[in-house]
């Protein structure tokens, strides 16, 4: 395999770890700190996400309990929460946030299923952007000779294939999830 093709294998995988990544903040029935994975919350000037400044657990499958590491901050921990448009209504308790995660009705569960259908297509954008990316470079080789230009072409379109394979799973595992009640 050619460096043109592993360089492309690369943002393939990478454009997989995002859509998983992307994938874990949305919510399925049960209550998991990586819902508040993308809140960002002002500190000192800077956003700094919440697990950066906080310890999350998870209190009997339903329940989020934030404490941060500087008491200051619970309120601002509360507004960042109720501004994420995840649903969840935050309740600051002293020196920590208390969040009961609600069951999920059958609307929301199929809007988080659409939702997951979205970051599953822009992944698959993302990877026939690096096909195409591939694809000229292979083409702009000049040391390629005919038959070889058009190998590597088949083998680019080979791993685009088999990796929007593998987002249409992992999206198809995750609408699964998020619609199981």
């Amino acid at each position: 395999m050619s460096d043109i093709l592993e360089n492309a294998e690369m943002k393939m995988m990478s454009a997989i770890e995002n859509l998983e990544s992307n994938l874990h903040t949305l919510r399925t029935g049960r209550a998991s700190s990586a819902m508040l994975d993308r809140i960002e919350v002002d500190y000192y000037g800077a956003p700094t996400p919440i697990n950066q400044m906080a310890r999350i657990n998870v209190v009997e499958g339903t329940q989020l309990v934030i404490k941060p590491y500087d008491r200051s901050l619970v309120k601002a921990i509360v507004h960042a929460v109720q501004a994420s448009n995840l649903g969840l209504n935050p309740q600051g308790e002293g020196d920590l946030v208390r969040i009961q995660v609600p069951t999920l009705t059958e609307d929301r569960r199929k809007e988080l299923a659409k939702e997951a259908q979205k970051f599953g297509e822009n992944a698959k954008v993302a990877i026939r952007n690096v096909r195409r990316d591939a694809n000229d470079a292979i083409k702009k080789d000049k040391e390629l000779r005919e038959d070889e230009e058009k190998a590597e072409l088949e083998e680019s379109q080979k791993l685009t294939d088999k990796y929007i394979k593998d987002i249409d799973g992992i999206v198809e595992a995750k609408q699964k999830d998020i619609l199981s009640v």
